[in-house]
């Protein structure tokens, strides 16, 4: 799970002359395959590698890796615990952020795959239009089209 090969992306000095750059984001979830379906009805993206046990998998979303975890994963990866995203409670202060040309239309099908609304799309002042809403998992999801100028 740790490395994998793929598209050269930004990259920043980091201490000591290290090379760092933005690789993945990982939610973790109660069932990385069910959410795994969720994602591909609701946006369009596809699976690229399910773990052979599906406690991890990958989505197709781009140069940035989109992943899901499951909360055992979790719980074996951070020992000290962590809070685990769920619809019964507020979401988490991050957001998974995805670009549509259609936002209106991206976020009427996450609502018929299953999403919950957060916000309806609306037009802020610097010209993007963004609606936001919850996965089944409870994971909070932005889509917005580019932002211009």
């Amino acid at each position: 799970m740790g490395i994998h090969t793929g598209e050269e992306g930004p990259r920043s000095e980091g201490r000591k002359g290290e090379v760092v750059r933005f690789g993945y984001t990982i939610a973790y979830v109660e069932d990385p395959e069910r959410t795994a379906a969720f994602w591909e009805e609701a946006f369009g993206l596809k699976r690229r590698f399910v773990d052979e046990s599906s406690q991890y998998v990958e989505m197709e979303a781009g140069a940035t890796t989109l992943a899901f975890a499951s909360n055992q994963l979790g719980e074996s990866n951070l020992p000290g615990g962590f809070r685990k995203n769920s619809s019964e409670e507020l979401p988490a202060g991050v957001e998974i952020a995805l670009v549509a040309e259609d936002v209106e239309g991206a976020f009427r099908s996450a609502l018929e795959a299953g999403a919950t609304g957060v916000a309806d799309p609306k037009t802020k002042p610097w010209e993007q239009t963004v609606a936001y809403v919850r996965d089944p998992d409870g994971v909070l999801v932005e889509i917005g089209d580019e932002v211009t100028g």
